[in-house]
């Protein structure tokens, strides 16, 4: 990967944060391959960039929309996607909020450590540049969750994000393992689960349709497994509807 430039209104942002971003503990580093891998976990919101930004325990880049990196995209990405849903009446004021981010979007996601991901013709820019970031061996951070449930902890996983394996294999003859990431904002922490190896002798199809299976499984599992809290989900809702990893235990004494 070509070394950024070091912008001082960046490293300032990146500080603040670190400083008044809860502390994050990673568990289950060891599940990680010795080679560069694929992270795949929960969006949180913004908790899953912000958290593998700064506590990721290997070098590592994050798939990052496209759009909130360009300043002319930012305001009609961030308000369709975080405030559209917002009460008409109040829906003026984050309309106007999605312009006032765009430039403080633009410094942070073009300086952190990212590779832009887009839907359009501009899309094998992304899979050369995580082909790049792979092979320079650096690991590289995806949350492809999308606005359609899949349980209570996920929702569904766009999956053409697999086929960087594909790519992969016909670039270096390795078969690239995905890691499923599952992070518990209210329990201030990040697990990382078992591997799935990519078959490159098997139908893409079938391999997207395994994977996002296994990944998305090992996620509610790893979440389940935890003292009972609050996810914070994909979708933008208001906090007291925020679920909880598994149903309220009944004491049958």
């Amino acid at each position: 990967m070509a070394r950024r430039k070091d912008y001082p209104l960046f490293r300032l942002i990146k500080f603040l944060v670190w400083v008044f971003y809860p502390k994050t503990t990673v568990e289950g580093a060891g599940h990680l391959p010795e080679e560069p891998a694929l992270i795949v976990g929960n969006h949180s919101k913004m908790n899953g960039p912000i958290a593998c930004e700064l506590y990721f325990p290997r070098k590592r880049y994050t798939w990052c929309i496209g759009e909130m990196m360009h300043l002319k995209e930012v305001p009609d990405y961030a308000f369709r996607d975080f405030w559209s849903r917002k009460p008409r009446s109040v829906r003026w004021f984050f309309r106007l909020l999605s312009y006032w981010i765009a430039p403080l979007s633009v410094c942070v996601f073009n300086n952190a450590d990212t590779i832009p991901v887009y839907k359009d013709a501009r899309l094998i820019r992304t899979f050369r540049t995580t082909m790049d970031t792979l092979s320079a061996g650096s690991d590289v951070v995806i949350f492809p969750e999308e606005d359609a449930p899949y349980n209570h902890i996920l929702c569904q996983f766009q999956d053409k994000f697999v086929d960087t394996a594909r790519f992969y294999y016909k670039k270096t003859g390795k078969e690239l393992c995905f890691v499923p990431l599952y992070l518990a904002p209210a329990l201030h922490k990040m697990f990382l689960g078992e591997p799935v190896r990519f078959r490159h002798d098997a139908p893409i199809e079938e391999e997207r349709q395994r994977i996002c299976t296994y990944l998305a499984e090992e996620i509610t599992r790893m979440a389940e497994a935890l003292p009972r809290h609050r996810v914070v989900p994909y979708n933008n809702i208001p906090k007291r509807d925020y679920p909880y990893s598994r149903a309220e235990e009944v004491n049958s004494n």
